[in-house]
């Protein structure tokens, strides 16, 4: 007899999170030490509530070494009830290219089904861009993208083969 079960398919989603808004206050702080300013201390929270609100736990959060990204990650993080040890800080992340973006999520372990990456522009949003197959002119501040993929392993991750879930931003 015949199975009339069959299993859901295998997807990926992923979280594509730009940095909360940045502090130019202090001009003699390298680019990469910059912290969040008000606006951002006040966004990443919110965008995190909003994320626990859609039912969102990321299984990985990998992050950029900048100030301002680590703090929008930790923020969220927290916010999402995500252990603050398992954040993983990548400084290859900071100034990458979108070539070199891709491969860092095509090296992430396939037991992850939902990772959140937080980094920075224009990079960011041409990532999303090129993964999710639109034109966005920009991701803003704390926005945050997800795209869904129909795959097994991130090692199948390519270009327009993702479709969009939600884009979300904190002043939408």
């Amino acid at each position: 007899m015949k199975s009339v079960y069959t299993l859901p398919p295998e997807k990926k989603t992923l979280l594509i999170c730009r940095h909360a808004k940045s502090s130019w206050e202090e001009g003699v702080l390298r680019d990469v030490d910059r912290p969040l300013n008000k606006r951002g201390q006040r966004d990443a929270p919110e965008m995190g509530k909003r994320l626990k609100k859609r039912g969102i736990l990321p299984d990985l959060i990998m992050t950029s070494a900048a100030v301002r990204a680590k703090t929008t990650a930790e923020i969220i993080a927290d916010r999402l009830g995500y252990p603050l040890a398992e954040l993983q800080i990548n400084p290859n992340q900071y100034a990458a290219t979108v070539p070199s973006l891709l491969t860092l999520l095509q090296e992430i372990e396939p037991q992850f089904d939902t990772v959140m990456i937080v980094g920075h522009n224009p990079e960011f949003t041409d990532l999303v861009n090129l993964l999710g197959g639109i034109h966005m002119e920009n991701l803003p501040t704390c926005g945050i993208v997800a795209l869904e993929f129909p795959v097994v392993s991130w090692s199948e991750l390519a270009a327009g083969s993702g479709t969009l879930v939600f884009f979300d931003f904190p002043k939408k």
